[in-house]
């Protein structure tokens, strides 16, 4: 699967917006029968547009009030380095979003915690302890405006021949 088409387009739009649809909802929604649809997903899986499915959770629901925009200088930037480091950084469940950046710093880090007492003793016994890391800088959320995880999909609607 290469291209795709407003059938595909219109599939990605509902299920960004809800992936709990059954088959035939989504079918509905879109357009097509039932079995059409169906392997239309089957194809967006298989082709890796589709990655997974997950539920989104109120983190202050469950108790983790704090959201830290941490950037982590490593000490060396080498590939076999920097290796050992993202390993590192992806076993660890309070660091929610993990990116290489340029510019100051190597990574930016997205981390959860309870509140500031659990994220500075975090930061203190976990972060600063990776192998590699020379300095942390952080950043904390102060409310969020937007944290919708949908991705834009204008930029592939069909042009007009």
């Amino acid at each position: 699967m290469e291209t795709l088409d407003k059938f595909d387009l219109a599939i990605l739009t509902e299920l960004q917006t809800d992936a709990r649809l059954t088959n035939t909802e989504l079918a509905s929604r879109v357009g097509l029968s039932a079995a059409p649809c169906w392997r239309r997903v089957r194809a967006l899986e298989e082709g890796g547009f589709i990655t997974g499915y997950r539920a989104e959770i109120n983190r202050h629901k469950i108790g983790l009030g704090v959201l830290a925009f941490v950037r982590l200088d490593a000490e060396r930037n080498t590939g076999n380095v920097l290796q050992g480091l993202e390993e590192a950084l992806r076993a660890i469940p309070e660091v929610v979003s993990c990116h290489y950046i340029s510019g100051t710093g190597t990574f930016e880090l997205q981390v959860v915690s309870r509140d500031l007492n659990s994220f500075s003793q975090f930061a203190r016994d976990v972060l600063i302890n990776l192998p590699n890391v020379k300095d942390l800088h952080t950043s904390f959320s102060l409310g969020e405006v937007k944290a919708h995880s949908a991705l834009p999909l204008g930029h592939l609607q069909l042009q007009p021949k």
